[in-house]
């Protein structure tokens, strides 16, 4: 049995998303990271990080969401798994590329147009994060431009990884009006029966006083 250890409004929705996909039974431990469980002796031994999700699928124990799924892409198989080695490579690629691009000033600028508490959000951090984001929203259009998702004519663990670190656009307002081809795709990826969860989130946090703080609350 796989134990999914995280919360749905964390990244662990990430992992969920993949697991349904796959069609894999799974037990979850709803563990809040704004409650202090992350923090416990007994997730620590799970993930040292305190963070989730983490993942234990028999002996093996796994934490990173992006990482995850692409184990689980290839431990299980099915439509979203890489067919060869060149997509396995590809479906790598895109997951490192979404983490090191765009998920930073992504958070930022969700941040400061919604996920903060409404006085301390931050209206020319924001313009400035979406305007961080132009290059590699760019660098997606005109790959996007030559093929319907990322690996090709089939939604793979490549879209599902990409487009789930992009939830945060539709649900916080990020303007995609100059990247239609992007724009088109996130909807058909998140319009997927398994995607529902990433819609409601219902709450906000104070700010932190450093970038760094910013970051580091969203485990």
């Amino acid at each position: 049995m796989i134990t999914l250890h995280g919360h749905p409004f964390s990244r662990a929705h990430r992992v969920m998303w993949m697991l349904k996909e796959l069609g894999l039974p799974f037990e979850h431990v709803p563990t809040d990271f704004r409650g202090g469980a992350t923090r416990t002796p007994q997730h620590l031994a799970i993930n040292p990080n305190g963070r989730v999700p983490a993942l234990v699928d028999g002996d093996l124990t796994l934490f990173e969401s992006l990482a995850i799924n692409l184990y689980l892409a290839r431990r299980y198989g099915g439509p979203l798994a890489p067919a060869d080695v060149a997509e396995e490579a590809l479906a790598t690629q895109w997951s490192f590329w979404v983490a090191t691009e765009v998920e930073k000033p992504l958070l930022l600028a969700a941040a400061n147009l919604m996920l903060f508490a409404e006085g301390g959000r931050d209206a020319d951090q924001a313009a400035l994060a979406c305007r961080k984001l132009d290059r590699p929203l760019r660098v997606m259009e005109s790959h996007l431009a030559m093929l319907p998702y990322l690996l090709g004519e089939r939604f793979t663990v490549a879209d599902l990884n990409v487009s789930a670190v992009m939830t945060l656009i539709p649900i916080t307002g990020v303007p995609l009006a100059d990247y239609p081809k992007v724009a088109a795709w996130l909807d058909r990826c998140l319009e997927r029966p398994a995607a529902a969860d990433w819609k409601p989130i219902t709450f906000s946090i104070p700010r932190p006083p450093t970038e760094a703080g910013i970051l580091a609350m969203f485990v």
